[in-house]
């Protein structure tokens, strides 16, 4: 332990100064990531656990319980129930329910892909500062050569080069865990918000199967309504 923490002050100062604002950016970007898997596997277990408590009632058509469970619930999948129950109390048509839900979804899906979008920015700034820090390396480097000493030249050069591959690497480090992890976490959070559409056509389905089809429903108003005259008759 000490051995990598003599390796990692030592990395430092021969890195020079823009591996300040490097880390900066590394341990900003893992704290986001390490919030965000959080986050999409707390959720993802809250929907799955409300799922297998509500699916018992939605076979039979129980609006009301399913209501009392997602009531008391805080689970992404528990909104878009919500919005599709309320809307089911004035509305027949599967399609006037389906657009509430996707109402709800407009709501939910921001949630879920809050501050993801950042990793890949801040990844991309990772890689740019440590460019920025292996050129000024390598300025620094030319420069020791141009007006130092001869003795001196060999020592100066090895320096500026020893800073400009640490930023390098440390920009490769950076930009790689930060890419890596936007990946991993966008997927996570892609299957959540399938799992909530999964969950809505289901919910309709059922809503469908036990009501009946809105379309049948409309063509019996359509048959019992009087006809109209035609123009020009009598």
């Amino acid at each position: 332990m000490g051995e990598l923490y003599t390796f990692i002050v030592n990395f430092f100062k021969g890195g020079g100064f823009f591996l300040y604002p490097l880390a900066f950016i590394f341990v900003v970007g893992v704290a986001i990531a390490i919030e965000r898997f959080v986050y999409l596997t707390k959720e993802t277990q809250k929907n799955s656990a409300l799922w297998s408590q509500i699916v018992p009632y939605l076979s039979v058509g129980n609006f009301k319980q399913v209501l009392s469970l997602t009531s008391d619930s805080k689970a992404s999948i528990a909104t878009v129930l919500n919005y599709g129950i309320a809307r089911l109390a004035h509305a027949r048509r599967r399609d006037d329910v389906e657009r509430a839900m996707d109402e709800s979804m407009l709501e939910i899906i921001p949630r879920i892909e809050n501050r993801t979008h950042y990793l890949a920015t801040m990844a991309n700034i990772g890689m740019l500062t440590g460019l920025l820090g292996t050129i000024i390396g390598l300025i620094s480097a030319f420069a020791a050569i141009a007006t130092a000493n001869p003795a001196e030249k060999a020592n100066l050069l090895a320096a500026s080069i020893s800073v400009a591959m640490n930023n390098t690497a440390s920009g490769l480090v950076c930009a790689i865990t930060l890419l890596l992890s936007h990946m991993f976490l966008e997927t996570k959070a892609t299957r959540l918000i399938d799992s909530l559409e999964i969950a809505s056509v289901k919910f309709l389905n059922s809503v469908v199967e036990l009501r009946g089809d809105s379309s049948s429903g409309e063509s019996a108003v359509a048959a019992n309504r009087p006809a109209t005259p035609a123009r020009g008759t009598a």
